[in-house]
């Protein structure tokens, strides 16, 4: 049996995003991207296997590390290029950077420099679809450290209490900046947190594409039940430091390396490949073509035009 169109996809969009980071790095590395730059190398299929369980019409809401988010619901990467090389076609006019993208055309309704602010916001679009009682579902993302913020508790409880449509996705990638998990969370697991306020908790392997897909889907359809939310942990880990600028020298060698063995897109065209579904050919055609697509990103980005200098009090809120 040939791989369908949506295997196609959920590889396609791990590739755009490993693709895109890598683009990143390299301009980063040039002086052409300033401030700071959150990669997510190694992370990919947690964003492509939740953001696959969704309508194009659900919701979702994204941290400081939000380029797959973005990516994987749809956002163009061009405007999104441009606005980390703060250029005048960048989605917040080449204001906003790395940390501040949404694309409400999509329902991605932004990426987020506060960390733990992503929990409290989706309430908002998660009420207003119980209210409306339009089946809509918010997917909230945050990290590990934003677990031990107090706006995750607040949020959690708030939503167990009204039974809100929302799915939160903590991605524990191990390290807050430089903090382990285990030295900085009492407990285990984030997931198991989810029994204070009376809601399914699952931990899977954020690795696996499938694996997220699969329980995010079925978080999804207890919120388009009416039965509240879900908190989904995915274990996975960053391959670069916190921001791109970050050596990560508090990280053995050997635990990212071994990390490294664990790659999200080797992982899948495995399973693809050892179901027959496809070939080594069709895998290397398709990583060739969203290289290509990546170097026409980039040199619009690269081509776009700096913000005029009378645009500098606009599009933007300030008190003056």
């Amino acid at each position: 049996m040939k791989a369908s169109e949506k295997d196609w996809l959920l590889l396609r969009q791990m590739l755009r995003i490993r693709a895109f980071e890598s683009s990143v790095i390299r301009l980063y590395q040039e002086d052409k991207i300033h401030g700071s730059t959150h990669l997510y190398i190694g992370e990919e299929a947690i964003a492509v296997g939740a953001i696959s369980a969704l309508k194009e019409e659900d919701y979702v809401f994204s941290t400081h590390r939000g380029h797959g988010h973005c990516i994987a619901k749809g956002a163009d990467m061009k405007r999104m290029m441009a606005e980390l090389l703060g250029r005048a076609d960048g989605y917040s006019h080449g204001k906003g950077g790395s940390m501040h993208i949404a694309d409400f055309s999509h329902h991605m309704l932004g990426a987020n420099g506060i960390v733990g602010a992503s929990l409290p916001l989706s309430l908002g679009p998660a009420m207003a679809s119980s209210i409306r009682k339009d089946g809509l579902v918010t997917v909230c993302f945050f990290g590990d450290g934003a677990s031990n913020q107090g706006t995750f508790h607040e949020s959690l409880n708030l939503a167990g209490i009204w039974k809100l449509p929302v799915v939160f996705v903590c991605e524990n990638n191990q390290y807050a900046v430089g903090s382990r998990f285990e030295n900085t969370s009492a407990s285990r697991t984030v997931a198991e947190r989810a029994a204070a306020y009376d809601i399914p908790g699952i931990r899977v392997d954020g690795t696996d594409v499938l694996a997220v897909q699969r329980a995010v889907k079925k978080a999804v359809a207890r919120a388009r039940a009416g039965e509240g939310p879900s908190l989904v942990e995915c274990l996975a880990y960053r391959w670069t430091g916190h921001h791109a600028g970050d050596p990560a020298t508090y990280r053995p060698a050997e635990e990212v390396e071994e990390w490294k063995k664990k790659d999200p897109i080797r992982i899948y065209e495995d399973y693809l490949m050892a179901r027959k579904q496809v070939t080594r050919e069709e895998l290397d055609a398709v990583r060739a073509q969203v290289n290509a697509e990546l170097k026409d990103v980039v040199a619009f980005a690269e081509a776009s035009p700096e913000p005029a200098p009378e645009t500098l009090m606009t599009n933007v809120f300030y008190e003056g």
